[in-house]
């Protein structure tokens, strides 16, 4: 067995480091296997011909043609964008699954902070004379104990954050294929949309206009999937004449978000520094981000069985 680790990526949490690379030999079997780390393309490529296994954020289709002995190509990544899966017969694509409690955490830690007055006292602070915001923000806390989420897209993703939510006492469904249908009615009286949706044409603007009249005006909109679910249009138009009580995107239609659509000088960006929402919270397609990531993704192979 010879697998080839490529994973290197500007975000440190998302690259390999020694410590991951060390901890991978530790869970392989101790006898036949050989671990190589490729740091660019160049030698990536070189060692293909020798790899049966191989580890990376990208692998183009063209790519099975240099890798003769290939049986494995993993990625971290939930999503398809990156590796082709127009493998060879024999050739295993094995794409991330491990990402659910990571990204529920990050869905949690939002909810709380929004719960508890954090963004609210924040952005007031900026604009306000008050020194001690202790009124204003007195009647924007609540518990989240108590409250009703609706996850649209039940996946690994999705059902993680369902089962976090639970812990917490948030009532939530989960919505899939099987029972979108069913959705308007659980809406009406959310206090959560969560977006946990893959890019798909069937997903494009799944959150429009017409979605978000049927939400009561508490409702809070939160996306960690992609950022095609939602008309960023029509979301922000609703935010500002506060149509819903407020929304958090990680992900966006054009990103990177904050260089091009955040940018006062964005031609074609919804979102612009100008015209921000105080009721909108943006984080650069983080909700992912830990250091734990790599060796997660190291782990969940083992325990899937791919390295045999």
């Amino acid at each position: 067995m010879n697998v080839l680790v490529w994973l290197r990526w500007p975000e440190k949490c998302f690259r390999a480091n020694a410590q991951d690379i060390a901890y991978l030999k530790a869970i392989l079997p101790k006898r036949g296997v050989k671990v190589l780390e490729a740091k660019s393309e160049k030698s990536f490529l070189a060692h293909l011909n020798e790899a049966t296994h191989v580890i990376t954020w990208r692998f183009d289709e063209e790519w099975y043609l240099k890798a003769p002995h290939l049986r494995l190509v993993a990625t971290p990544a939930a999503g398809k964008e990156l590796v082709s899966s127009l493998a060879p017969k024999g050739v295993n694509v094995h794409f991330g699954h491990f990402h659910g409690d990571i990204i529920a955490e990050s869905v949690l830690a939002f909810m709380l902070a929004w719960a508890r007055g954090f963004f609210a006292v924040e952005r007031n602070g900026r604009v306000s004379s008050l020194s001690w915001p202790r009124s204003f923000v007195s009647s924007r806390c609540f518990l989240i104990s108590g409250t009703k989420a609706v996850i649209i897209g039940n996946g690994k993703i999705g059902s993680k954050i369902g089962e976090k939510l639970k812990m917490l006492g948030v009532e939530s469904k989960g919505y899939g294929r099987a029972n979108i249908k069913a959705m308007p009615k659980d809406v009406n009286n959310a206090d959560w949309v969560i977006l946990a949706l893959p890019s798909s044409k069937e997903t494009n603007n799944i959150i429009d206009e017409k979605f978000i009249s049927l939400l009561p005006k508490k409702a809070v909109i939160i996306n960690i999937g992609r950022g095609n679910a939602i008309d960023e249009k029509a979301l922000i138009k609703a935010l500002n004449k506060k149509r819903i009580a407020g929304a958090y995107l990680d992900v966006f239609k054009n990103e990177p978000t904050f260089k091009a659509s955040f940018d006062s000088t964005a031609k074609n960006g919804i979102l612009s520094k100008k015209n921000l929402p105080d009721n909108l919270v943006c984080m650069p397609h983080s909700s992912a981000c830990s250091l734990e990531y790599i060796k997660a993704c190291f782990t969940e192979l083992l325990n899937d069985g791919m390295f045999k």
